[in-house]
């Protein structure tokens, strides 16, 4: 449920699964490492997301979102790894430019921290990777929003958003990302998250003090 980035200690090394501790003790992972049931588990649409099997316009929220909730239920392996966004993510040539920019090699990813590569394949399979972008880092992607003018602290149906667990509500104190589905209106938010605390794609509700700001991809509508 955090974000990643290759330490250069481990470049040219397989990266094995950390305790919290140990990731903090690096200061390179801030993994959120829960277990997931070994194996895959058949991708399905959750009964209390409202996802609608009307047709919905290429390019839109309202697609991506339909994309994300489609997802709910997959789940990580015993060591963290062994989902369809970890497969998709190293085989992407993304994966061999985030290595070449962090250190490290193209397996690691195999069982690494994977919400960002999750927000990266919804963007894909959504056709809107130029919008949304993509990473396994999330700082990166948080800092690529803001320098392209389109970072803030409203929650859209469709945002990116980007989350800290401490005090330091910087981007670069983040944790951890998802996509919003919507505001609640009451100082929440609804979610849509890779890599929780369960280990699983999952629809869920999170205070905004813990947000550290929303990215907003450019949508048809």
């Amino acid at each position: 449920m955090s974000n990643y980035r290759f330490p250069r200690s481990l470049m040219n090394a397989g990266l094995p699964r950390l305790t919290v501790a140990a990731t903090v003790a690096l200061g390179t992972l801030l993994a959120g490492g829960p277990a997931f049931a070994a194996g895959h588990h058949e991708t399905r649409a959750d009964s209390q997301s409202g996802t609608s099997s009307q047709k919905l316009l290429p390019g839109s929220a309202q697609m991506l979102l339909q994309i994300a909730e489609k997802q709910i239920g997959v789940t990580e392996n015993a060591s963290g790894g062994g989902t369809p966004f970890h497969d998709w993510y190293m085989s992407s040539p993304r994966a061999k430019e985030t290595v070449a920019r962090d250190g490290g090699n193209v397996r690691a990813y195999a069982n690494a921290p994977w919400c960002a590569m999750f927000v990266s394949w919804v963007g894909e399979k959504a056709g809107l990777r130029s919008t949304v972008g993509w990473d396994a880092y999330t700082v990166t992607w948080a800092n690529w929003f803001k320098d392209n003018g389109r970072w803030g602290t409203v929650a859209k149906p469709g945002s990116v958003v980007y989350f800290a667990w401490g005090a330091n509500k910087t981007i670069g104190g983040i944790d951890h990302m998802g996509v919003v589905k919507k505001d609640n209106g009451d100082g929440t938010i609804t979610t849509i998250e890779g890599n929780t605390g369960n280990g699983k794609v999952e629809q869920r509700v999170r205070p905004k003090s813990d947000v550290v700001g929303y990215g907003y991809p450019e949508y048809k509508a």
